[in-house]
């Protein structure tokens, strides 16, 4: 890849004021007095394994406090747990990422509550390339019990710019919620009441239950009646997190529809990469002991011309394989030869995307950039 003199300095600024931002946000959470634990509720999950969702409090209603402050400068002293946060992306994407915070009473309020806008929370989600979802000074009251998870949301939300901000912020509740074992059904309040809408029209009515995320057909003339759901995974235009989408096919929705859905690529270029290389077709996919082998055409090799070597899309193409039970890991070839991938570059992730590891992946991707010159 050849960069001129220009681009350099344009990425070595860019990755000085990446390193400053980083700096700032963790002065910011040093100088940030610890929460009163009090004002969290319910208990903490049994274990912080990262690849399974942790219990959140079934058992006492929490007291209301304010969800604007960072969550993350909680308990610093307190061992630390994953859990699960759901941002937006500049183009209304959900993304989750694995985020580590302080294990503590209220977890699941705890989570939720790094979803509003705050000046610690937003620097949080700016370091990810990302947003959060909820507006600034929204306070929650969080009750978990029976698998009924009754969030009450203060006023704030019904400010919400427009209709597609106000389904982003239920859907990201909804879906960050029902990570947790104990939640199965999210009920929500406004204020202390039941409301049928929010603001701009969008249902708060009733019980909500862990739907599909980021949704999108295959084809226009694709009924819901008519099709079935497929997830797929695709690098964010940023090149930092992996954006899973739910498409709607006329087909059996297994590892060869998704696979041959994954190379027809995002429905929308600008806001999603694709995974395979333009031009590159896919020949077949079979299964065998648990493993998924891949044949792709001859411009799968033109894979190692993105900026970061190809890594987010193998990593994409490896989490849309493994989700089918049965699939342990892949295998890729080219044109029926084995492809070399490089060491671990098809291993299966913890998780799509982990806070930790993005800004560093960042990092590392815009170096590779800067000094891969001729």
């Amino acid at each position: 890849m050849n960069i001129s003199g220009n681009q350099r300095r344009m990425y070595l600024l860019a990755l000085a004021l990446l390193i400053v931002a980083i700096a700032l946000a963790c002065a910011w959470t040093l100088w940030r007095k610890p929460a009163d634990p009090a004002s969290s509720s319910g208990q903490a999950p049994a274990a912080a394994e990262p690849s399974t969702a942790p219990e959140a409090s079934d058992k006492a209603p929490s007291q209301q406090t304010s969800a604007g402050q960072d969550a993350q400068s909680e308990g610093t002293a307190a061992a630390k747990i994953s859990t699960i946060v759901y941002y937006q992306d500049n183009y209304g994407y959900l993304v989750p990422v694995m985020c580590s915070v302080p294990m503590q009473d209220g977890i699941a309020k705890a989570t939720l509550s790094m979803m509003v806008q705050s000046v610690g929370n937003d620097m949080q989600a700016a370091r990810l390339g990302l947003r959060t979802v909820l507006p600034e000074n929204t306070s929650i009251d969080l009750d978990i019990s029976d698998g009924l998870a009754r969030i009450d949301l203060s006023k704030e939300v019904l400010d919400m710019p427009d209709a597609a901000a106000e389904a982003n912020m239920i859907n990201a509740i909804v879906q960050t919620l029902t990570e947790f074992d104990s939640v199965k059904r999210v009920e929500f309040l406004i204020g202390g009441q039941k409301r049928e809408k929010l603001t701009h029209g969008t249902s708060v009515a009733g019980e909500f239950t862990r739907g599909d995320i980021n949704l999108e057909s295959a084809e226009p003339t694709v009924s819901l009646s008519a099709s079935a759901p497929v997830t797929l995974y695709f690098p964010a235009d940023s090149g930092a997190v992996i954006v899973p989408v739910t498409r709607m096919v006329r087909a059996d929705p297994d590892i060869n529809t998704a696979v041959l859905e994954l190379a027809k690529g995002p429905s929308n270029q600008e806001m999603l990469e694709s995974v395979v290389p333009a031009g590159c077709g896919l020949i077949d996919v079979k299964v065998e002991n648990g493993v998924a082998k891949l044949n792709f055409t001859g411009e799968f090799v033109n894979l190692v011309q993105n900026s970061d070597g190809g890594r987010m899309a193998l990593k994409a193409l490896v989490l849309t394989c493994t989700q089918f039970d049965g699939i342990d890991s892949v295998e890729i070839y080219v044109d029926g030869q084995p492809y070399d991938a490089g060491q671990g570059e098809l291993g299966v992730p913890s998780f799509m995307n982990v806070a930790d590891n993005i800004v560093y992946d960042y990092i590392q991707t815009q170096s590779a950039m800067l000094f891969d010159f001729e």
